[in-house]
């Protein structure tokens, strides 16, 4: 069958105006088409394909017009002769990438006489494509120094003077909004926090460091819990952020000289804990969180007396709001009771009681320090 034949017989002439219109909309297309026989040799391209490879295929081999002098590693010509399937590829063809779809061309008995392939042109999406790779490597290893970070700015385990201390730290995603610290301010005072910035993530993991510079900077030169709060609270107004961002946190000192633990609460609603031998006693403070609601805010302080191997446990709001299959929460209770009468390491039997009642993954951050007096 000679090449005209084949053409006529793709473009199903019957009266010469339907081969026109077929011609003029394929044509009209900004893909590259062409028709290609058993042989390998192009029967039909499109007038987009002949003007941008800048001459006429017709008659020559399938690779020729591609600028090849073999035909491609994978054909998928061939692939769709042998098929009778659909068959794609992506291919690059000087400078540009193509996404080339061939698809099986059938006489009126069903027999396959030729493939149809459209080239479309995807540098543009591909390109993009590479850079959005590129920009989310970037930011993943961002992320990870930032997780790095996070976790090494955090007070190491064990004794700090008249204290020594242990944590579980557990962020729901790569970096959390939960924050702790303690600071030996000199031999008679030992401040110590523990903040919850609300959601998770990157943009909680920055006010996590805003909490922590800040924290230390009025320490510096007030160690009063009422007044550190208030500083704490001015500081984050002259943020101007965003006034859906706040956060909570419950600040105290420890008074080596007085045997005593000051505090003061904003708006954390996980009340810190005082073990004392087999007692425990749920320290309760109200308080408004750090937030935009409110230009001033006082905060109300508490006093407690402290003594040798007592115990402090505060934590966020993440370990008493896990869930079971059941839905329930963990509760502060489940978390007293996971302690109450135990011996050893207290941490691991926290540990322990979560491991038992949560079925899945925390959905929030979840940070417990553990004070301990020596």
């Amino acid at each position: 069958m000679s090449i005209n034949n084949n053409v006529r017989m793709f473009l199903n002439d019957k009266d010469g105006a339907s081969q026109k219109l077929a011609r003029d909309i394929l044509d009209g297309m900004a893909d590259w088409v062409r028709v290609i026989d058993r042989n390998g040799i192009v029967i039909y391209e499109n007038e987009t394909m002949r003007r941008e490879i800048g001459f006429d295929s017709m008659g020559k081999s399938c690779y020729f017009s591609l600028g090849q002098s073999c035909e491609c590693k994978k054909c998928i010509t061939k692939t769709t002769f042998q098929t009778e399937a659909i068959s794609e590829k992506e291919q690059i063809i000087e400078d540009r990438i193509f996404s080339i779809k061939s698809s099986p061309v059938k006489d009126s008995k069903g027999n396959i006489y030729a493939v149809v392939e459209v080239f479309r042109d995807i540098t543009k999406e591909k390109n993009l494509e590479s850079q959005l790779i590129e920009r989310n490597r970037k930011m993943n290893k961002d992320i990870k120094y930032s997780t790095a970070l996070q976790k090494k700015i955090l007070p190491s385990k064990g004794s700090y003077g008249p204290v020594s201390i242990d944590y579980i730290y557990h962020p729901a995603e790569v970096l959390s909004g939960d924050m702790f610290d303690i600071v030996n301010i000199n031999e008679r005072y030992t401040c110590v926090y523990i903040s919850d910035v609300v959601g998770h993530g990157v943009s909680a993991s920055i006010l996590t460091m805003f909490v922590r510079q800040t924290m230390r900077a009025i320490m510096e030169n007030t160690i009063e819990p009422s007044k550190v709060l208030k500083e704490l609270h001015k500081s984050f107004l002259d943020l101007n952020i965003d006034d859906d961002k706040y956060f909570t946190i419950i600040y105290g000192v420890l008074d080596n000289k007085e045997k005593t633990f000051t505090y003061a609460n904003a708006g954390h609603n996980s009340f810190p804990l005082l073990i004392k031998k087999d007692k425990i006693k749920v320290l309760e403070n109200s308080g408004f969180p750090i937030c935009y609601l409110f230009d001033q805010i006082n905060h109300k302080e508490k006093k407690i007396n402290i003594e040798k191997d007592d115990k402090l446990l505060l934590y966020t709001d993440g370990i008493i709001e896990l869930r079971n299959k059941s839905g329930e929460e963990f509760g502060i209770e489940r978390l007293q009771n996971s302690i109450k009468g135990k011996k050893g390491n207290l941490i691991k039997h926290i540990l322990d009681a979560m491991d038992d009642f949560h079925y899945d993954e925390p959905q929030d951050d979840i940070a417990l320090l553990k004070i301990r007096m020596n």
